[in-house]
């Protein structure tokens, strides 16, 4: 789409009813942990709160590791926003895409499925979207290393993680099964380190099962920076 027509669209887009003037209206651009909790804090104001995600559920991250290695699923760790709905009076939840912010008008333009682009007004804005995972400036290992922070990255990473394990069990190469067997991971913080344990442990067939396969031939390994491995140490030993 070229520039000018879609200026033109944008201009030609409705605006949703605008808040009264006894009444402030604030708008919450993401539903994670920092949305949501913005949204309750402000279920006891004199306020309407409009809470915006290009998501209908809100995934609990903490768990996203369980369910790359399909011990979870992904129902398990992903709860409906519009149940906050029903507890909250002051809330409606839109499920639509932030397409960009107009601070001299105090309006975002979203993009709703189905419906299409609207302006939606307000007198505060909390913009709440969380981050995106860096691959310091090779993008291309995304390909082939996917990050964990949504469910779409913990399916991927569960289907690799199987796939593998069907692949050593298929083959007779002794190299070639190594190889699909080894796993690394690259960040050993509280996700890496979660996610090395049950490869390993969850994935210890009986040798009934998977006779090709024993319990010491999965290999994972989850590296770091030193600087921050030693940070860590200094802080245990605090």
């Amino acid at each position: 789409m070229s520039a000018p027509l879609a200026i033109q669209l944008l201009e030609k887009l409705p605006t949703v009813e605008k808040p009264t003037a006894d009444r402030r209206r604030v708008v919450i651009v993401g539903a994670g942990f920092a949305g949501i909790a913005v949204a309750r804090a402000l279920r006891r104001s004199n306020a309407d709160i409009v809470l915006i995600d290009r998501r209908n559920h809100n995934i609990f991250q903490p768990l996203l590791y369980q369910v790359a290695t399909a011990i979870l699923a992904a129902p398990d760790i992903a709860a409906p926003v519009r149940q906050l709905v029903a507890r909250q009076a002051n809330l409606s939840v839109t499920l639509a895409e932030v397409t960009s912010i107009n601070p001299d008008s105090r309006t975002i333009d979203v993009c709703c499925p189905r419906i299409g682009f609207r302006k939606v007004p307000f007198d505060f804005l909390v913009v709440a979207t969380g981050v995106r995972p860096s691959y310091f400036g090779h993008d291309e290992f995304a390909l082939h290393a996917p990050s964990l922070k949504n469910l779409s990255d913990a399916e991927t990473i569960r289907a690799k993680i199987l796939s593998a394990f069907e692949a050593a069990e298929s083959t007779d190469d002794k190299d070639e099964r190594a190889r699909q067997m080894t796993f690394v991971l690259v960040g050993a913080g509280p996700t890496g380190v979660e996610l090395a344990g049950p490869v390993i442990a969850f994935f210890r067939p009986s040798p009934r099962v998977c006779p090709k396969r024993r319990p010491n031939g999965c290999r994972s390994s989850a590296s770091r920076s030193k600087p921050a491995s030693r940070s860590i140490m200094s802080m245990l030993k605090a």
